[in-house]
């Protein structure tokens, strides 16, 4: 099988809308993911969803994943990314690369002196960063909601 281009994934960006809390009912207990128990009697004041997921609003952005170079990682297809560029990456972090004009979604590599962007898909080949190329950094990856089912 070939090996496909990363041209195939691409990022769509969004600006947080945080004017308002967004405070939802937290249940003050783990959730059982074997026997039933009655969440009910553990309904705990209201948790924001805001405060929770957003550290640093004024360098917080949304972004829609298209593509499947990062599924090994838990990042699908229509997944919306919580992007904090304020954040110092490290050495295992999920990155929001902008290179050549174009945004990606990757890990970042050092491998005999040389800089790639590494996909989570064995379907997918690594990207090096050409002496050259407008490369940059943008942001890290903080959060991934996607839809389950």
């Amino acid at each position: 099988m070939n090996k496909k281009s990363e041209k195939e994934l691409k990022l769509t960006f969004f600006v947080p809308e945080i004017s308002e809390e967004l405070k939802l009912p937290l249940v003050n207990a783990f959730i059982n993911a074997g026997f039933p128990s009655p969440a009910d009697d553990y309904l705990e004041n209201k948790l924001d969803l805001n405060k929770l997921l957003i550290r640093n609003a004024s360098a917080t952005f949304f972004a829609r994943v298209r593509g499947k170079s990062m599924q090994d990682v838990g990042i699908h297809d229509g997944d919306i990314l919580i992007i904090d560029k304020s954040l110092e990456p490290s050495p295992n972090s999920v990155l929001i690369c902008f290179i050549n004009g174009e945004f990606t979604v990757k890990k970042v590599k050092r491998l005999n002196g040389e800089l790639y962007l590494m996909p989570e898909n064995k379907d997918f080949e690594p990207i090096k960063v050409e002496k050259g190329s407008d490369f940059r950094l943008w942001g890290v990856v903080t959060y991934c909601i996607h839809k389950l089912g």
